[in-house]
């Protein structure tokens, strides 16, 4: 699913009020309509007080309609008109004069903070204020409006974009922004919903099909791309019939130090349920009896040293090789990683400790292989690429550092964002309950799986990703969210592809 700034999707409004030849107010009546048949559907003519706060423009307009077809319903509704210009749209007005002529309800007029409604936590509030379009900081009677809504406790769904939050920038410490608890936005998602920094402003997120222009919209190059389950199907490749273990790729696994070794058997886990042919893990001497009691289908080699990773040699030619986890920085083992590096000539998989070391010594970056993956969370990619002022700074500086070295990158999150070259991919699949140690040990045997299987990086980075998640999905209906285990996120592989390519559920 695409995702487009607020410019683009403004032109699509244009482009579409053209092609289609409707009016301005036609779309508007016509996105609005949506939002009342989602609203109508869950409340069921249910008599909960219902107060809507309209602006001035296009999202007031909204807002307006939505207020229209309530009343016409039979639903207790309160309107208010947030006057904070003295400009109004052109289908603001219009709609304002339809509510007041066709349904005989006047809208109260709010110009002040002397003009705070009253609203009682069983209400359920409509904000409209703002949409897509805001761009100035708000007035002081108006954000003092918006934390007034915020505190009634009131159930609060927003119109396109919840007030108070920009689209093309992250709010000021001081900036007041509307947390709703749903947002309904037209035609896209937008990219600010799933930034760290501003995602719990939404809520729970839906996407309303508005039919702009599909030319356009296909023509027109996403800001980034959010992966469902249909995204996620697309790339998945049907495995064939007439095959063998050797089809699906041999990954070696180098990581594990003293008292980590468990971070190897969790990889190395989800690398042979994510399909794997052959796994063989290089280890430290102290994790060779573990490995081969608790993983017997891989296949084991050790280093000399008892506790930590001094000299990786083996005598076979991996598919894809994964570098990094519980492997330690110890500089013995920074020094067989150079080696390593200057050795495979592969995309790899990097994670972990071997992302510190990356971090420790620039120098080693030069080596990596070009498409490697880099799998870091938050504190990981600090260390390696530096500070930044805000998400927007770190999306920045993370396409300059991928491009720079040619590189793909996941950034691990509540919405991991995978990064090649200009490519921006937001995964929409897992759960808090996923916030457990080892689970980003999984998600590296997973991806070093599937380029095991002859995806590119970039795909199995973004497929890798969405099946991760997928299976903590999975393991959420077994143990609750606060139950689950990496190893259960491993062990559900298998059960996440099946529901990949399933007809009858959709994630």
């Amino acid at each position: 699913m695409k995702i487009f700034s607020a410019e683009q999707l403004k032109n699509a409004d244009e482009v579409s009020i053209e092609n289609q030849n409707i009016t301005s107010e036609d779309l508007m009546e016509r996105a609005a309509s949506l939002v009342f048949n989602e609203i109508h559907k869950r409340l069921e003519g249910s008599q909960i007080p219902i107060k809507i706060f309209c602006g001035i423009g296009n999202n007031g307009g909204d807002g307006l309609v939505v207020a229209r077809l309530l009343i016409e319903h039979g639903y207790r509704v309160t309107t208010y008109v947030v006057n904070y210009s003295e400009h109004r749209s052109k289908d603001f007005l219009s709609n304002y004069h339809k509510l007041k002529e066709i349904t005989n309800n006047w809208p109260i007029l709010l110009k002040a903070s002397d003009d705070l409604p009253e609203i009682s936590s069983d209400s359920f509030v409509i904000d409209a204020i703002f949409g897509i379009g805001l761009n100035r900081a708000l007035d002081i009677w108006v954000a003092t409006l918006i934390k007034h809504i915020g505190d009634s406790g009131a159930f609060i769904l927003a119109v396109d974009m919840p007030s108070g939050l920009f689209s093309d920038k992250i709010p000021e410490k001081d900036d007041v922004v509307l947390n709703a608890n749903f947002t309904i936005t037209f035609q896209a998602p937008k990219l600010i919903f799933f930034l760290p920094e501003t995602m719990d402003y939404v809520g729970q997120l839906q996407v309303v099909d508005i039919g702009l222009d599909r030319g356009f919209l296909k023509e027109t190059e996403a800001v980034a791309h959010l992966i469902n389950r249909s995204e996620a199907r697309g790339i998945y490749k049907p495995r064939k019939a007439n095959s063998h273990k050797g089809t699906y790729g041999h990954t070696l696994i180098v990581g594990g130090s003293h008292g980590k070794i468990g971070s190897t058997v969790l990889a190395a886990t989800a690398a042979l349920r994510a399909g794997a042919g052959l796994c063989t893990l290089f280890i430290p001497n102290c994790g060779y009896e573990i490995l081969q009691t608790t993983l017997p289908e891989a296949m084991v080699l050790t280093d000399k040293d008892d506790f930590k990773l001094t000299n990786i040699n083996f005598n076979l030619e991996p598919d894809v090789t994964c570098f990094g986890i519980g492997a330690g920085t110890d500089p013995k083992t920074e020094a067989a990683f150079y080696d390593l590096l200057k050795k495979v000539e592969k995309p790899m998989v990097i994670d972990a400790d071997g992302l510190n070391l990356l971090s420790n010594n620039k120098k080693l970056l030069d080596a990596v292989p070009k498409k490697t993956v880099l799998t870091p969370h938050p504190k990981e990619l600090q260390r390696l690429i530096g500070d930044w002022k805000d998400d927007f700074d770190k999306i920045e500086k993370i396409q300059n550092f991928v491009t720079e070295y040619q590189l793909v990158l996941v950034l691990k999150g509540a919405h991991s964002f995978i990064f090649s070259g200009h490519n921006i991919y937001i995964n929409n699949s897992g759960n808090s309950g996923m916030a457990t140690a080892g689970s980003g040990d999984v998600l590296s045997g997973v991806i070093t799986a599937l380029i095991a299987q002859s995806y590119t990086p970039e795909q199995a980075a973004v497929l890798g990703v969405y099946l991760h998640g997928l299976s903590g999905d999975i393991c959420v209906d077994e143990f609750g969210q606060e139950g689950i285990l990496s190893g259960d996120i491993a062990k559900n592989m298998g059960k996440a592809f099946m529901m990949l390519n399933s007809e009858n559920r959709e994630i």
